[in-house]
Parts: C-alpha cells; structure tokens; sequence
C-alpha cells in the first residue's frame, strides 16, 4: 500500500521553514538576533523585509544596520531555487568578513560551485544525521513536514579579523543528531 497525501501543499519551494529544534539547538550556542532570509510566515527571530518579492538581505549594504546596534549573529535558511542559493552564501561570506557570524542550513551540494565558492570558506561544517524534515503548510491551512531528497549541514562562517584564511580548509564539526520521531 503507498502512501497518498490527502491535501494538497500550498507551501512554495522556498518557503519552508526550519525544523523549531534545529532552530533551538543552534540558538543556544550561537543567540540569534536575525532570520536573514525569511519573513513573517516562516522566521524563527526577527526578520529582513522583502520588497516587490525581492529579498532585502540580499540588496543591503551590510546586514549590520545602524539602526540595529549590536547585531550581528545571523540565521541563514536560504531559498533553495536556481541561483539564489549561490546570492546568499556569497552575501554571508561577505557580511561574516565584515564581523558577522553567519549560520547557515543549507543542502550537502559537494558538487556544486557554490559549496567550493562559499561554503569551502566557512570555518566550521557540521552534518545533519538524517533528512531534516523542513515545515510547510497544506491547503488547510495544517502544519506539515516533509524532507528534501537530499541531506543537509550548517555551514559557519564566523571569521577572526586578525587571522589568515589563505588555507580554505573548514573545521569538520561534530554531527547534529534529530529528535525521534
């Protein structure tokens, strides 16, 4: 017998909100003051606004904002779709160069230019054990969960101004375990 979804998933591809315990867990350590690529539907913390659909995270000059003193640790769950992926990791490079600690929760994409380009400079990878089960809304309106098909890590980009980053080799971190289910 398979198994048939018995509403329909309004939720759109980018859209998906990040698991509340991972969300949790890496807010403990690292005190969150910025959901930089949500909004009010799927944010954790506070929030960049988008303009005419467009993600102001990404047209800002620096994420650390005058008229916010004093943040500067950043959550990045960034939309997933063609291209954007590669805006934002190339965005929490360069903010995370600027001072930022910039945490990411991104797909293990070894074979991608923007994993060699981006995420190949962090300085901390760590693994997800299992497929995180990302949350999306059904035309009910019913909170949902479903997996991408393919795993995930966070990716830390916390640079030390006063330390040479020639060498792009990232700390392998320790693994992130799920909640059972």
């Amino acid at each position: 017998m398979s198994h048939k979804r018995v509403s329909k998933i309004i939720t759109s591809k980018d859209e998906w909100q990040t698991p509340q315990w991972l969300f949790d867990l890496l807010d403990q350590e690292f005190h969150f003051q910025v959901d930089a690529a949500a909004d009010e539907m799927n944010s954790r913390c506070r929030w960049f606004l988008k303009k005419g659909g467009e993600f102001d995270a990404l047209t800002m000059t620096s994420w650390m904002r005058s008229d916010w003193p004093q943040v500067n640790t950043f959550f990045l769950n960034p939309p997933y779709s063609a291209g954007n992926i590669d805006k934002f990791m190339a965005k929490a490079l360069e903010e995370s160069k600027k001072g930022a600690v910039v945490v990411c929760l991104v797909p293990c994409a070894t074979d991608t230019k923007w994993w060699h380009n981006y995420a190949m400079k962090a300085q901390e990878i760590r693994f997800i054990k299992g497929r995180v089960r990302f949350v999306g809304y059904n035309e009910k309106g019913e909170q949902i969960k479903n997996s991408p098909t393919f795993s995930s890590c966070v990716v830390i980009f916390k640079h030390d101004p006063g330390k040479d980053y020639r060498i792009d080799t990232p700390w392998i971190g320790g693994t992130i375990y799920q909640p059972k289910r």
